[in-house]
């Protein structure tokens, strides 16, 4: 659990620097489009296929595509029907999703992971929630949209790192995980792009540069390994954890406005989901 902690802290840190430095400032889909090919030309001089084959390669090519391409395409056509805090209320539902297909593909209905779920949500609700508009119920659907793509996508690896290479490093394969995510970026920022707003500033670059690497590149490789290493109701309750680190630390060196009971209240609630989620469970290797 670990190294989802510690990837929760690396994006609550990237959440803050995309709100000050490029919210309304750079086109969101040219940021999403870089990051992506950045994470790619990082991993791409490690990607190996001998030993891996297309079948495999191409399944980490689907999961990638499907965790970050099209939950990119959900996320940010979202931003036309929703305000950002109705965006980010909504995003508190994957949990729940991640529970029912991780039950559905085994078969089962685990009803301590189901609960732990809702505590996470719970809690995320508690710190996130913000009064809704007359006109949501559009918007809930495309932001559930991008929820259930990045739950299938770690679901999606999780099964997937069973049938992996165990002899092949881990770096040696993302690269295929970027590869079926950027033709998808590509599309999103020709479909979407606004070419008048690309960066204009060293300081934007280097944001970009920063997410690019660390967040995206470094960031989602973790990620996805911390989740084959949990079980599927700490990985749940871990896809909450960043709403209250990234308000603290949004809070703490930007000074944003933030209720800091309501953040209180609700981490305690996402904590207790955590202890709930690993008490009396193994961890899955």
């Amino acid at each position: 659990m670990g190294i989802l902690v510690g990837v929760t802290g690396l994006w609550a840190f990237s959440f803050s620097l995309i709100g000050v430095y490029l919210s309304g400032q750079v086109d969101a889909t040219f940021a999403v489009l870089t990051r992506i090919t950045l994470a790619l030309l990082v991993f791409a001089p490690m990607m190996r296929l001998r030993g891996l084959g297309w079948r495999l390669a191409t399944g980490l090519m689907a999961v990638g595509a499907v965790e970050l391409g099209l939950m990119y395409f959900f996320f940010y056509q979202s931003f036309l029907w929703l305000s950002v805090p109705e965006v980010l209320l909504f995003t508190i539902f994957t949990p729940l999703y991640i529970s029912l297909l991780e039950d559905a593909l085994e078969r089962r209905f685990d009803p301590r992971c189901m609960l732990a779920a809702l505590g996470a949500v719970a809690g995320a609700a508690v710190i996130r929630y913000q009064p809704l508009s007359a006109d949501y119920w559009h918007g809930f659907l495309i932001v559930q949209g991008a929820n259930l793509c990045f739950a299938a996508g770690q679901v999606g690896y999780r099964r997937l790192n069973a049938v992996l290479p165990g002899d092949m490093p881990r770096r040696a394969l993302f690269g295929w995980f970027f590869a079926g995510a950027w033709p998808l970026s590509l599309l999103l920022f020709w479909l979407l792009g606004d070419a008048d707003a690309l960066p204009s500033t060293s300081l934007q670059w280097g944001v970009l540069l920063w997410l690019g690497l660390g967040a995206s590149g470094f960031g989602f490789y973790a990620w996805n390994i911390g989740a084959t290493r949990v079980n599927a109701a700490t990985l749940a309750v871990m896809n909450n954890a960043l709403i209250p680190a990234g308000l603290a630390v949004n809070l703490l060196l930007w000074n944003r406005d933030a209720d800091v009971l309501r953040l209180i209240a609700g981490a305690a609630i996402i904590v207790l989901a955590l202890w709930l989620s690993r008490r009396g469970q193994r961890s899955t290797a």
